[in-house]
């Protein structure tokens, strides 16, 4: 039989039951919150009737999980629509230890609903997904780049459109304005080009 031993970190984060019991209530806050984003987010879209049809008739959604990267997530979709070539989505994203951010994410037909030169005049803040991977969601180089430093040709090739913003976990108390404030820019930027 393997001989498996705990690190004296590992051993006394394992007979520390307040430290899951903690993360628990963390992750129940952020539900909380992303509860509340959810409402602020359908008022917003409700005062405006910039978006497709089909895209407001797919429902909200907030999901979690344990492992992206190896840590604990949680997402609120709204609004959503997914398919196979065409996607709509505004995803708000808690990851622990990293950010809370939003990302617009456009592919398709719904890719035509934003002008690109227009963007980056407005790209303060943004950052533009260059991967092929529409499914990552860090901010690390191969995957984010600022919008204010990508080629307006390279935005017209890219088979999706993901623009994103984050905010550092430790500005915690801030997460809740920026997220509204960030969303309404989105929707501004979707008005703007329809």
């Amino acid at each position: 039989m393997a001989n498996v031993k705990l690190s004296a970190t590992e051993l006394e984060l394992v007979t520390n039951a307040d430290f899951i019991l903690t993360k628990n209530t963390i992750i129940t806050k952020v539900y909380d919150l992303f509860g509340q984003l959810n409402v602020q987010y359908s008022a917003i879209i409700q005062q405006g009737n910039a978006l497709p049809v089909e895209v407001l008739k797919a429902s909200s959604k907030i999901s979690r999980g344990e492992n992206y990267e190896g840590l604990p997530w949680v997402m609120l979709d709204n609004p959503r629509c997914f398919g196979t070539t065409d996607v709509f989505a505004i995803r708000t994203m808690f990851w622990w230890g990293n950010f809370c951010s939003i990302t617009l994410h456009l592919k398709g037909k719904y890719k035509e609903l934003l002008h690109v030169e227009a963007l980056q005049a407005n790209a303060n803040g943004w950052f533009v997904c260059t991967n092929t991977d529409e499914w990552q969601h860090h901010f690390r180089q191969n995957n984010y780049q600022p919008l204010s430093i990508v080629q307006t040709q390279t935005l017209q090739q890219l088979p999706f459109i993901k623009l994103a913003k984050k905010i550092p976990l430790n500005e915690w108390d801030n997460i809740e304005i920026f997220c509204k404030g960030t969303f309404g820019e989105i929707m501004e930027m979707i008005a703007l080009a329809t």
